[in-house]
């Protein structure tokens, strides 16, 4: 039927230190990879019926530690026998009725795989000779993407197309080791003495077609994430956001090739190394930057102190143009500031030029002397600031006409 649990957890205690031989995942395994022999330690001191140990197969009275992180899984005749993805120390025994093909544990991954089980167990009883080998849970590093030229997606925050070439690495995860088995790996590394899957030999075929599968969605990767309407998030955030683009790529992937549903591979995160935008995109880009530092009360300031430079330009150049400049100053200048923090209220409104009440200014400038406020006056009306009749009326009604 298949394993006997002897022990949960790491190899140690009594009842543990009493094996004197067993199987092991082989030593000096790389991190990036995935598939890998278990290897017997010892020289096969308590497996009597174990004649092939020094291969990865397992007979009954073999013994067999399942390390944290891995998941072991045991094959016949291109089949799929067993699985174990909790740690501990198990016996295999294909005659007893005890025995089991299959201990997942809890939580979520474990119904996982138990679900998988289903769809993928040997359909009759398993032989007393079983291949053995490890899958590596943890997550894998350094898988590499990256562009030749560039790639374009549609962008919801700046309302067009853009286009960047890109490179950088994302870790994997096997998160059903059923599925990538059965689904994925090459028959050449499910054999006895077969070598080690590793994402990373550039002789792997399967990990160079996934090198080639997410290059090809990355247009799409880039597009879930810049378009994804709970976030908002623009394009100069994905440097930093290695989960949150990482998602965005799973997404894409799982869209165009199925890697979870169907190979039980999962990317968890990213990192961009390089980013290089094409020069529509960088115009594009800097419009909206300075756009965002003109926004907001940041906007408010810096148009305050633009008219005020304005003021004070003018009236150190004199002339008409400079007392034209002045003479609005007061009005004009003032509203558009006041514009920015509050509308105007009947109480605080000052009428437009053109629109000057003159009984009321007569009455303002009654004190004055006449000859110097029609003088200034006349410079307004030189500038043409105020109209004719305007200074007409003004001038009668000073000089009592």
């Amino acid at each position: 039927m298949g394993f006997i649990k002897a022990f949960s957890g790491a190899l140690g205690g009594t009842f543990a230190d009493q094996w004197k031989d067993f199987y092991m995942p082989r030593a000096n395994v790389p991190g990036t990879a995935g598939l890998f022999q278990a290897v017997p330690q010892s020289q096969n001191n308590g497996r009597g019926e174990n004649y092939k140990g020094n291969e990865n197969i397992i007979t009954n009275g073999s013994k067999i530690v399942v390390p944290e992180g891995t998941a072991l899984i045991t094959i016949q005749d291109g089949a799929i026998t067993g699985c174990i993805a909790e740690p501990g120390g198990f016996e295999f025994r294909s005659d007893d009725p005890n025995s089991q093909s299959m201990f997942a544990g809890d939580g979520i991954f474990g119904q996982t795989l138990k679900s998988t089980w289903e769809k993928v167990k040997f359909g009759g009883q398993p032989g007393s000779q079983q291949l053995a080998f490890y899958v590596n849970l943890k997550e894998i590093p350094n898988n590499k993407f990256g562009t030749q030229s560039e790639i374009y997606w549609d962008d919801a925050f700046f309302g067009t197309q853009v286009g960047a070439v890109t490179r950088g690495t994302y870790t994997l995860k096997i998160v059903d080791p059923l599925l990538f088995v059965k689904n994925f790996v090459p028959a050449k590394y499910l054999q006895p003495g077969a070598p080690v899957f590793d994402f990373a030999d550039m002789d792997n075929d399967a990990g160079s077609q996934l090198f080639n599968e997410v290059v090809g969605t990355l247009s799409a990767a880039f597009s879930n994430y810049t378009n994804d309407p709970s976030k908002g998030n623009r394009i100069s955030k994905i440097q930093g956001d290695q989960i949150g683009f990482a998602q965005a790529m799973a997404q894409a992937v799982e869209d165009a090739y199925q890697w979870k549903s169907d190979r039980g591979l999962e990317i968890v995160k990213t990192a961009i190394l390089a980013i290089e935008y094409d020069e529509d995109t960088k115009k594009l880009m800097k419009d909206v930057k300075a756009a965002d530092a003109l926004s907001g009360a940041r906007g408010n300031a810096f148009m305050q102190q633009a008219v005020a430079r304005g003021m004070q330009a003018a009236g150190e150049n004199g002339g008409g143009a400079g007392m034209a400049f002045m003479g609005m100053g007061m009005n004009a200048a003032g509203n558009m500031m006041g514009a920015m923090q509050q509308q105007p209220t009947q109480s605080s409104y000052q009428p437009a030029f053109g629109q000057a009440q003159p009984v009321q200014q007569a009455q303002e400038t009654a004190q004055q002397d006449p000859m110097t406020v029609l003088s200034e006056k006349k410079k307004l009306l030189d500038a043409g600031l105020i109209t004719q009749e305007d200074y007409d009326k003004l001038k009668a009604q000073l000089l009592g006409l």
